[in-house]
């Protein structure tokens, strides 16, 4: 009887490991600079413009063009994690669709989120930063705004109620390739009206849906209501504040015509 060679079975691919992938996921601050580096680019070259426009809704295989700009932001250990790639392609092609006069560069400001001025791709994941002793410190950053947060915002831009919260709701129902497929769609339909949206926020957002998606759906879903419920609210007030305004002139006026009769 012939001895027969056991052949192993190939090795399924392993997602990272949890520390792994809390190494990928960019800091909120190192976020911010790529997603105003990207602003700024897309501003001011057409070219780049163009080619990052190019790569919405795609997967990262089909957007070659995009890798000129993207691909120096990503750490080794980035690129081998293929939801944090695909993360800052898909967000750098949102970025770079919004209107010309839209973009933070184009306002002549810094943006809600920081500058990209004086910011280079560097390749590397970590946002902390060193002083000249040496010494690591972490910046104090605002914390980020959710996608939640924008589409409140939306109602008060003049979108329809029924509008938003299904297309919320489907966006809080998705796997990450879902995400990612439906994404371009609701950015455009806030980005119309002129919403905000806290770009850094969206990136680590994705990069982190596989894992930590419920954590993350509970917060747009919490931030979007209580948002809504907060402008309900002051809209109610104000108009208390009318009404009452109304009365005490009707009562001013009543008195004096009293006077003007007595007298």
């Amino acid at each position: 009887m012939t001895d027969t060679a056991t052949i192993p079975a190939p090795t399924p691919p392993q997602h990272p490991s949890a520390a792994a992938r809390r190494g990928a996921v960019p800091a909120l601050g190192r976020a911010r600079a790529f997603t105003a580096w990207i602003d700024l680019r897309s501003h001011d070259d057409p070219g780049a413009r163009s080619a990052l426009r190019r790569g919405a809704g795609k997967p990262v295989d089909k957007a070659p063009f995009m890798h000129r700009y993207v691909a120096s932001w990503l750490s080794e250990e980035q690129l081998r994690d293929r939801d944090v790639e695909r993360a800052h392609y898909t967000v750098a092609a949102l970025v770079a669709s919004q209107r010309r006069d839209q973009y933070a560069a184009a306002r002549g400001a810094d943006g809600e989120h920081g500058s990209a001025a004086d910011t280079a791709p560097l390749g590397q994941a970590g946002s902390d930063e060193t002083d000249t002793t040496g010494t690591t410190t972490t910046a104090v950053l605002r914390p980020g705004r959710s996608l939640g947060r924008s589409f409140a915002d939306g109602l008060a831009a003049g979108l329809r109620e029924a509008s938003v919260e299904t297309r919320l709701n489907l966006l809080t129902r998705q796997s990450v390739d879902g995400l990612h497929r439906h994404l371009p769609g609701a950015v455009r339909q806030l980005r119309d009206r002129d919403v905000d949206i806290d770009w850094a926020q969206l990136l680590v957002d994705l990069c982190r849906w596989r894992r930590h998606s419920g954590a993350i759906k509970r917060r747009w879903l919490q931030d979007y209501y209580r948002t809504v419920q907060a402008g309900e609210e002051r809209t109610a007030r104000e108009a208390d504040l009318h009404d009452t305004a109304a009365v005490t002139d009707d009562d001013e006026t009543d008195a004096d015509g009293k006077a003007d009769d007595l007298t």
